[in-house]
């Protein structure tokens, strides 16, 4: 009697590593769940620039060389749509314009699937899984409040008339704390933009999904995920199950075991414990030359250790400009962009460093007392995973929405008041007061670093054996075992 095929979980992420990478550990994750055997099918797009290219298509040769059953399923090339007005436009619709080529990959299959996984930006995806009968689930490589927010994007476009920025009070989302305007995420803040119509849509296809993964914890953001399945998101409309997996994090260490510690590492080596402050922006953070001259007389008058990983603006030929909003940092040139003297006043003290930067590994470090960051997800979950209390300073994305969650919601966070009309500008003396609350003793950075304590607990306890991450990864693994199916042809 033949074996019955190994189910395969379909992914279709987002090119972007925070959404790739993200993606793609959650479902290694379910790939060792439990008793249940499956396999990973990653279909691969092929991202719009050179640049995000080359980092998938390294992303890609590390899995395969990984061990795990993950196969890799390039998706023909499509022509970018030259018309897009914004960043999220272009990223939903470039991916709707593989719909054809990805029903064909599924149509193929000659195993049973067991659910086709899409991207959040990917989610009107979800009829092409209907229509070949395969289950489809939605993944969230951000907040559980950015979902709880998505989900209800739709009711608020009926609700509320005016553009949110005219709102006259606050934004009210089911299970999170009444939002000022100023920190809705940046893509929902103008409606006559196509990238908040696009959210609207996005945000309503979530609804007619098998199921959402999400890369959080109960215990971790229990009134967003609480609202959403009470069914308060969409009235009179329950949403789809939601498993919160996470904190899922690549956890292995930046370093070669058979090298030298990195440089920042070394550094940090020679440091008191919970000293330095730790500054870094993500792969697309950096900043203009006036923004590092408040944030060098920042530092210089707070009077704390650092260490700053301080980038420089798009090179032309390598993606300034892209239609996806990738284009990346360059490696700084500290003489043209620091302050005659600041090294030299600051050594022994701060080390500026100009390129990438092992964030995990410097997280991890002993000598870390606080970091201030953009606010990407990930960065946020690293730096909960190690119990470090954070100064928030979005730039981009949902990232305001993440500061106001882990100022005001989870208590982690020092607030950083920033200048949403000049760019996300920080005034010195504000970077100042908000790096000696966050590395100080008073009494708003030391509930931060208590928080922060609790919630490194918080997150290592939701993984574990019994933990609820744990616990909704078997649920998770159970319902697309028995959702497994041939497609239809």
């Amino acid at each position: 009697m033949a074996a019955t095929p190994t189910p395969t979980l379909v992914l279709l992420p987002e090119w972007g590593a925070g959404h790739l990478m993200s993606m793609i550990e959650s479902c290694k994750r379910i790939l060792l769940a439990g008793d249940r055997a499956f396999s990973i099918t990653l279909l691969v797009m092929r991202p719009p620039t050179a640049e995000a290219t080359s980092q998938v298509e390294a992303h890609v040769h590390r899995e395969a060389a990984s061990g795990l059953d993950i196969r890799f399923h390039r998706l023909p090339a499509v022509e970018p749509p030259a018309d897009a007005a914004g960043v999220e436009e272009f990223i939903a619709r470039y991916i709707q314009l593989h719909a054809p080529h990805v029903r064909d990959a599924l149509a193929g299959m000659s195993c049973p699937v067991a659910a086709l996984v899409l991207d959040m930006f990917a989610s009107p995806m979800v009829d092409v899984a209907r229509e070949l009968g395969v289950p489809s689930y939605v993944f969230v490589s951000s907040t559980g409040a950015m979902l709880a927010l998505m989900l209800h994007l739709p009711v608020l476009h009926e609700a509320v008339t005016v553009e949110f920025d005219e709102v006259e009070g606050e934004v009210h989302v089911p299970g999170l704390p009444p939002i000022p305007p100023e920190w809705m995420p940046c893509p929902v803040v103008d409606k006559k933009s196509p990238n908040y119509t696009w959210f609207v849509r996005l945000g309503d296809r979530f609804m007619d999904a098998t199921g959402i993964i999400a890369n959080t914890a109960d215990e971790l953001e229990p009134g967003p995920l609480a609202a959403i399945a009470e069914g308060r998101s969409v009235p009179g409309r329950p949403a789809p199950p939601v498993y919160p997996i996470g904190p899922v994090l690549s956890l292995g260490s930046n370093k070669d075991s058979t090298g030298p510690p990195h440089e920042c590492i070394s550094w940090l080596d020679a440091q008191p414990p919970a000293s330095v402050v730790f500054l870094c922006f993500g792969s697309m953070g950096w900043f203009e030359a006036a923004q590092v001259v408040e944030i060098t007389a920042a530092l210089e008058r707070c009077g704390h250790r650092f260490l700053w990983v301080l980038r420089g603006p798009p090179a032309a030929e390598s993606g300034a400009g892209a239609p996806d909003g990738s284009e990346h940092p360059t490696d700084a040139n500290l003489d043209e962009l620091l302050p005659e003297g600041f090294l030299e006043r600051t050594q022994g003290k701060g080390l500026v460093w100009p390129t990438w930067a092992p964030q995990k590994d410097i997280l991890a470090h002993p000598a870390v007392g606080g970091f201030v960051t953009h606010g990407g997800w990930n960065s946020v979950l690293e730096s909960l995973w190690h119990g470090l209390p954070m100064a928030p300073w979005p730039l981009y994305a949902e990232q305001h929405l993440n500061a106001f969650e882990l100022v005001n919601d989870m208590g982690v966070a020092v607030p950083l008041k920033v200048d949403r009309k000049r760019d996300n500008f920080v005034e010195a003396a504000e970077l100042e007061r908000a790096v000696k609350s966050l590395m100080g003793a008073g009494e708003e950075g030391r509930k931060a670093r208590v928080k922060a304590a609790e919630m490194r607990n918080v997150c290592r306890e939701a993984v574990q054996e019994g933990g609820s991450s744990e616990a909704a990864l078997i649920r998770l693994s159970q319902a697309l075992h028995q959702g497994a199916v041939l497609p239809k042809m």
